[in-house]
């Protein structure tokens, strides 16, 4: 099937989505990712226009810019020159979005285009928590900005608030957020100094993995549930060997599950703007096909 979902990825796939993909499984070019992801990048450094798919928002927004980030951490971006990362801590920097704890989980300008309803500023979308996205985007100051830097200080600021509170409270119903904290924990693994108590996290969010994957797999092909590859995409994982059966499934399900013309469906959708949702669904499908291969080539499966 490889051939057909390369074509169905050249057929459909954004510019951005097609240089990730022959970055991954072609023997492409970091720059050309790069370059492909500073066309969504603003002159205040943020990223805005439909980066993350379910928001047509032009404008910086910091959901926009964590999405970004994730793309600069999938590729192995390290170069702390770079100068998408450069405009990614200049907003960082500039407080916009920013209330001094954490950065907007949604911004107002997102009512004025086309988005989904969890991206409405006034929506109250479980996945609008504090730390999401900021302390993913507050590792991502850690490993790029120079200590000396403000933008630093704010960011180990943030990172050892957004950790004493996760430790001081409960497990959390939102996958989304989690992701963010495992985001963090892998950054602060890479930093030669010691800004949370990164045992403690890790701790935790050994047993929360296991807390937030939906173990009822029968539900997976028709709801928005939460998988391993939320979480992770290898055996080396701290988090496999406690959720070693479900995430081994994963690997069938995904290949069950895969359409004839090699891409695979999206189990959301918006009420609002389908003719908007309509393009938007076919980004989503190409990023969910690329990571699902990760996935697989992680298992050992392709």
């Amino acid at each position: 099937m490889y051939q057909k979902t390369q074509e169905w990825i050249y057929r459909h796939a954004r510019p951005l989505d097609i240089a990730r993909w022959q970055y991954h499984f072609e023997n492409g070019s970091k720059d050309n990712v790069i370059k492909a992801l500073s066309f969504y990048q603003n002159n205040d450094g943020g990223f805005g226009h439909a980066l993350e798919p379910d928001s047509w928002n032009p404008n910086s927004a910091p959901i926009q810019t964590w999405v970004a980030t994730e793309i600069l951490r999938e590729i192995e971006v390290t170069d702390q020159s770079c100068s998408v990362v450069q405009g990614i801590l200049k907003y960082l920097a500039s407080g916009a979005d920013f209330n001094d704890h954490s950065w907007s989980n949604t911004v107002l300008s997102n009512n004025d285009y086309p988005h989904a309803p969890w991206w409405h500023a006034e929506s109250e979308s479980s996945c609008k928590t504090d730390y999401n996205p900021t302390a993913c985007l507050a590792g991502f100051g850690l490993i790029f900005a120079k200590k000396s830097s403000q933008v630093y200080k704010i960011c180990k600021r943030i990172a050892q608030e957004a950790t004493e509170a996760y430790l001081k409270g409960g497990l959390l119903d939102d996958m989304h957020t989690v992701l963010c904290y495992i985001r963090l924990m892998e950054y602060c693994e890479k930093i030669d100094e010691q800004v949370i108590d990164l045992e403690a996290l890790k701790t935790k969010l050994r047993e929360q993995v296991s807390y937030s994957i939906t173990k009822d797999t029968s539900i997976w092909e028709t709801s928005y549930i939460c998988r391993p590859s939320q979480f992770f995409n290898s055996r080396d994982s701290i988090f496999y060997e406690a959720n070693q059966k479900v995430a081994e499934y994963e690997c069938e399900y995904i290949l069950k599950t895969q359409l004839d013309d090699g891409s695979w469906d999206i189990v959301w959708s918006w009420n609002n703007y389908p003719e908007e949702w309509a393009i938007s669904k076919n980004w989503w499908k190409a990023n969910s096909t690329i990571l699902n291969y990760l996935y697989l080539r992680g298992f050992e499966r392709v």
